[in-house]
């Protein structure tokens, strides 16, 4: 008898079957039905918000006309495809960008391009640093359609929800008008910051799709009640969706898609002339790394010299191998570097968040962070305690003004290590 899990029972002998690229599936996801009425009506009730169609809409006639389409998302692990397998095949993301084609490319199915920007462990706090960089690849790229998905990341935002709707502006705010769909993803303790995000959506009329009114409710039932699939079926641990959960996510999305598509075309509205219903401070922030620092502020690295080249690791787009993350880092390493000089960074901003490299190595140690001669924060990269990027805010002031920043271990831990993986500011 094969499990969820698509291992093989001892005792039966027996194989899970297998999807065309050789992955063993459980015996649930083989037979789940797609089709039925009961899922058909929770995929409805993924449908939070359908918002104003018209640049939706414009990007499903430019897939109809054989046009190129980008379709973009920005989130954190789920978003990733973290408890799919494989995980560039099987995450939501990819699912979706399949379901787009399928609908509307029939001309010419290679002229949708997927661009997949999912961090684990990340909140939009981060997210809103990395949109130039890796949704639209430093200019490269104008995606006409932007998924965000932070819905179960951002409790760890600072901010509470100014970086989300600078997020979401600054995406809306690009020249060539894309569409903008806030996706609401939840755990399997029913928890998401629907409550505090999606009036960001309301306020700007925007198309919202939330997991949580799709499946919460039906958890409780039976399948006699009309349940149609359980906890247990649905998430791979406690965070991230099976692959028929990630499959369930990208379906909400689709349905979305073929509702806007059957539906009149909207009155044209500028969202941009709405004001802010959390907060836009973050909209114009940018990354300053080992890359582009020099031409940006004054930088004294010190002891801070190395690059650091264990860093955490995405699979970007439809790749079946990983990025690394803010690889123009500069690190410290004991006894590798001449002298005993901190980090010192010399800028003009208003705003300032830190980025450095979370570890569960006990070589790496906590951080002293001054501003202007005053110590502001302790950065300690074992408070999550694996490899991932962590994002600090240093201060947050209305007026821009000259700004020295200097990072040194703190005492008693010089025999530590440290990485600076960046900044986001705003100058």
């Amino acid at each position: 008898m094969l499990g969820d899990s698509g291992d093989v029972d001892e005792n039966q002998g027996t194989h899970a079957p297998r999807d065309p690229v050789g992955v063993t599936v459980s015996s649930f996801e083989a037979e789940f039905d797609y089709n039925s009425p009961t899922y058909l009506d929770m995929i409805d009730r993924s449908l939070l918000n359908l918002g104003n169609n018209v640049r939706l809409k414009r990007a499903i006639e430019k897939a109809r006309r054989g046009e190129p389409v980008v379709i973009a998302f920005i989130g954190g692990s789920i978003t990733h495809g973290a408890g799919a397998a494989p995980i560039h095949l099987q995450s939501y993301a990819y699912h979706s960008y399949e379901h787009f084609k399928k609908m509307f490319a029939s001309m010419d199915s290679s002229a949708i391009q997927l661009i997949k920007a999912g961090v684990g462990g990340t909140p939009s706090q981060l997210g809103v640093i990395r949109y130039e960089r890796d949704v639209l690849r430093d200019g490269s790229v104008q995606p006409d359609i932007v998924i965000i998905e932070f819905a179960v990341n951002d409790a760890d935002d600072e901010t509470r929800g100014n970086c989300y709707e600078s997020l979401v502006l600054k995406a809306l705010a690009s020249s060539n008008e894309p569409a903008v769909i806030l996706l609401f993803s939840v755990f399997k303790n029913d928890w998401n910051l629907q409550d505090r995000l999606a009036p960001v959506g309301f306020h700007y009329d925007l198309p919202m799709v939330s997991m949580k009114d799709a499946l919460v409710e039906q958890f409780q039932k039976t399948k006699d009640e009309g349940g149609v699939i359980t906890k247990e079926q649905y998430f791979h641990d406690i965070y991230h969706p099976t692959n028929v959960g990630h499959r369930i996510m990208a379906d909400a999305l689709a349905n979305l898609f073929r509702v806007t598509d059957r539906t009149n075309l909207d009155q044209k509205e500028d969202e941009l002339t709405k004001l802010p219903i959390i907060g836009n401070d973050y909209v114009n922030v940018k990354l300053l790394d080992r890359k582009n620092g020099e031409q940006i502020g004054q930088i004294e690295s010190g002891s801070f010299s190395l690059i650091d080249t264990e860093l955490q690791m995405t699979e970007m787009d439809d790749h079946d191998y990983g990025t690394p993350l803010f690889p123009n880092n500069w690190m410290y390493v004991p006894g590798e570097t001449a002298g005993d000089k901190g980090f010192e960074l010399h800028l003009r901003c208003s705003r300032l968040i830190l980025i450095f490299k979370d570890s569960d190595s006990d070589s790496f140690g906590t951080a002293h962070i001054k501003v202007d001669g005053e110590l502001v924060k302790e950065a300690d990269p074992h408070q999550v305690n694996w490899t991932h990027c962590h994002a600090m805010l240093l201060f947050s002031n209305k007026e821009v003004g000259k700004h020295v920043i200097e990072i040194d271990m703190a005492p008693g831990q010089k025999d530590k290590q440290f990485t600076i993986l960046g900044f986001g500011y705003v100058d």
